[in-house]
């Protein structure tokens, strides 16, 4: 391949898959010759991307389950990297997974291959050391939160905000009864939406409480119905098996293969695993309540790199905790069902969290595959 109309992704996750898909959009509308080429998923091959290989072969978190998949990772990497120099492309792209992808950018800008990082990783929340390997790896750092600016002007590193692509996908103003037509569920009715993670190890840590809420919730409201999207059709044997241990759950819940949005939209309250699809929740000015496990070693050793009181986006944004998060041995189900029915018991505070996700909407609100793109051009000049 000749390259010198190539453009390299790494897109890390589910998520990754999510913001990097509107972009290889606008880059094979603005320049149809260019390949948009590397590690992506669904959404980014529907938008026109060559896949060398797909996302799901980099889903995995925290410093346990890392290091389990370790040598698969390296050899990845490694495998990856060569092509790359090979293939000659006018800018590699790393969207988020900064673990992986830092480092990769590092040794690839070392063979003169130039890189934009899309999606600061947390330098703010904890691991603020990473600044000195991001001034090494990128030329250019894509921001999707507008305070991050700051960070990257006093450190020296070209920066950009670019807004957050969800801001853009996702309606101002929701509308719960068409997105249930579009799921084929009844318009009527309180409507729970449960996202337990994308990664099969979320899923593993975070399903038996998840589900176990779920029956909680059902036992004191019998009328409730649950949606679960699942981020990839293998996790739907996992969680149907967790269901079949909780006596008639199983005809309450619709679980969707993928269709995430649809969910949340459709929802009335969301219980949700902390990462994107908390703002994505927040982005749909719906109630929720933020639970997560991890390995007891991980979530030590974050707890000790940690620097701001919060793990939700949402409570990070708003500086203050505005909506409940539960974590690792606070996560029970009686916790979690009784978090939720709270906000369904408190219209008068449903009303005051929607009002205010409706204003970090509009703060996150930019043409951002646009001014990703750009960027990414002017990088490769």
């Amino acid at each position: 391949m000749a390259g010198e109309r190539t453009i390299a992704f790494v897109a890390g996750e589910a998520s990754g898959d999510l913001l990097a898909a509107p972009v290889v959009s606008e880059i094979r509308q603005r320049a149809p010759d260019t390949r948009c080429v590397g590690i992506g998923g669904d959404r980014m091959i529907a938008a026109g991307f060559d896949v060398w290989h797909h996302v799901r072969e980099l889903s995995v978190r925290g410093y346990v389950e890392v290091l389990r998949h370790l040598p698969r990772l390296l050899r990845l990497r490694r495998t990856l990297r060569e092509r790359v120099i090979t293939t000659k492309p006018l800018v590699f792209v790393g969207v988020d997974a900064p673990d992986f992808n830092l480092a990769l950018e590092e040794q690839l800008r070392g063979q003169g291959v130039r890189t934009v990082h899309f999606v600061s990783p947390s330098i703010w929340a904890w691991r603020g050391e990473r600044i000195s390997q991001i001034a090494r790896a990128v030329d250019r750092m894509l921001l999707v939160f507008p305070f991050e600016q700051k960070i990257y002007d006093d450190a020296g590193i070209p920066a950009s905000y670019v807004g957050h692509p969800l801001a853009n996908m996702i309606p101002m103003i929701p509308d719960a009864a068409a997105a249930r037509r579009r799921l084929g569920l009844q318009v009527e009715g309180t409507l729970l939406a449960v996202l337990p993670g994308s990664r099969p190890d979320e899923v593993r840590h975070n399903g038996p409480t998840f589900v176990a809420a779920m029956a909680a919730v059902a036992a004191e409201q019998p009328q409730m119905r649950f949606v679960m999207p699942v981020a990839d059709a293998a996790f739907r044997s996992t969680i149907e098996q967790l269901m079949a241990a909780q006596p008639g759950l199983a005809a309450k819940v619709d679980i969707v293969n993928g269709r995430s949005h649809d969910c949340l939209e459709a929802s009335d309250v969301v219980l949700v695993a902390s990462g994107t699809a908390t703002l994505e929740a927040a982005l749909f000015k719906r109630p929720m309540v933020i639970a997560y496990k991890m390995s007891p070693l991980t979530a030590w050793i974050m707890w000790r790199k940690g620097r701001i009181p919060y793990v939700g986006l949402p409570n990070i944004l708003a500086g203050d905790l505005v909506v409940p998060e539960l974590l690792q041995h606070h996560a029970t189900p009686a916790t979690l069902a009784r978090a939720v029915l709270d906000w369904l018991h408190d219209a008068a505070r449903r009303e005051r969290i929607a009002a205010r996700f409706t204003e970090m909407h509009h703060s996150l609100t930019r043409d951002t595959a646009r001014l990703v793109t750009d960027a990414i051009f002017e990088v490769a000049q």
